[in-house]
């Protein structure tokens, strides 16, 4: 077998793949008959492996094998029989094969691997299917053969500069954006042109906020920072600075922790009431102008130029720091996974502030769910009330 890859080999163009009718494993003694998944039904399965381990905490390991080249004679059939009863023979009941992309990857799901290193996984994955490899289609054709590991969850440690999601583990993110391409090319178009919009009638506000923040506290006008954007991927997002320039974020690093945690200590917040709130209240950092500002939303305005380029959306969830995100449950990394962030969306209308995370992360699920270009318009026209109010807003 050749040297592992640890990259999968990605298409350039989405493309629609015939689905084949399942491979039958013959039965061996008592058990019963395992199949080699088609691609529709083992990515129901990889999606559904994924919802359990958020669930149990059990992480499992996608194995891809790129079989492309030794399909290319005519004992095509044959040899996906071979190698389905040696992969079948070789893995546990409880693991999953199918394809991955049909007469081109094969999958394996290796379900509860434990806690040992990837290393030793690797190595024994590795002995195993070359072993099936070599028995099924021969030496020669094994070597052209190369496997990929990917485990779930994703490990994420405090030193990770990188937080992307690794797309492999989520087939089915290119499949829900192929079908709904039409509504996502009408959503960015939105987009640009709300934002345009916005920043042109807004310009008024964007030289009178410059004018006060210059002359009550030394420091730029603009905040930047270092968001998560879709899929993890890091994005600079634009803000105007509400705070000293002298600030150590480990006071509000600490508190988001203990609220993602579901440990906050209101009176530690400053909060008079016994909701929980997601932003420190009676922030010391902030100055005068920037508590207007907070309080106001006025100091998100800069960020419809991060929509205006592409990086953030008008609705969707809001974009997490590293810190945050380090400090999630597995669960609750689905709200950066699966659709742009935006500036509004249905924790700002319908929660804002005074919302328990759990509760502020299943709104987002639902609304990536559930999302299309009528619910933005109702998002859209509902935040505009809730900015007004203020309730919740910090």
């Amino acid at each position: 077998m050749s040297a592992l890859n640890t990259a999968v080999p990605q298409p350039n163009t989405p493309r629609k793949l015939e689905v084949k009718a399942h491979v039958s494993v013959p039965q061996t003694e008592n058990s019963p008959a395992r199949i080699l998944l088609n691609e529709d039904a083992f990515v129901s399965m990889l999606y559904l492996e994924r919802r359990r381990a958020e669930r149990t905490q059990k992480r499992f390991v996608l194995v891809l094998m790129d079989i492309s080249r030794v399909l290319v004679d005519g004992h095509k059939i044959r040899n996906v029989q071979k190698m389905a009863a040696g992969l079948s023979s070789a893995t546990r009941e409880t693991d999953i094969i199918g394809w991955y992309v049909e007469n081109s990857l094969i999958g394996i799901i290796g379900t509860e691997v434990g806690e040992a290193p990837q290393k030793v996984i690797q190595e024994r994955f590795i002995s195993k299917l070359r072993e099936v490899c070599e028995l099924a289609l021969g030496k020669e054709k094994a070597a052209a053969i190369s496997v990929s590991f990917h485990f779930f969850p994703e490990e994420i440690g405090d030193a990770d500069k990188d937080h992307s999601a690794n797309i492999a583990l989520y087939p089915e993110f290119a499949r829900r954006e192929e079908r709904k391409r039409l509504s996502l090319t009408i959503k960015r178009a939105i987009d640009i042109f709300g934002s345009a919009a916005a920043l042109f009638f807004f310009s008024p506000f964007f030289a009178a906020i410059a004018v006060a923040i210059k002359l009550t506290s030394k420091g730029p006008i603009l905040f930047r920072q270092e968001r998560l954007g879709q899929h993890g991927k890091k994005f600079t997002v634009l803000k105007f600075r509400s705070m000293r320039t002298d600030c150590d974020s480990k006071i509000h690093e600490a508190y988001v922790s203990q609220f993602i945690a579901g440990n906050a200590d209101n009176a530690a917040a400053g909060s008079d009431t016994n909701k929980p709130v997601y932003k420190l209240q009676r922030d010391p950092r902030i100055t005068d102008v920037g508590h207007f500002l907070r309080k106001t939303s006025l100091d998100e305005l800069p960020q419809f130029w991060n929509v205006f380029v592409g990086d953030m959306s008008l609705v969707g969830p809001r974009p997490p720091v590293a810190y945050e995100y380090r400090a999630y449950n597995v669960w609750h990394r689905r709200r950066v996974l699966e659709i742009k962030p935006g500036i509004t969306g249905l924790w700002q209308v319908e929660g804002r502030s005074r919302t328990r995370f759990d509760d502020m992360v299943r709104l987002d699920l639902k609304y990536a769910r559930s999302w299309s270009i009528w619910l933005d318009l109702k998002i859209l026209a509902q935040t505009p009330a809730a900015v007004l109010i203020g309730d919740g807003a910090h």
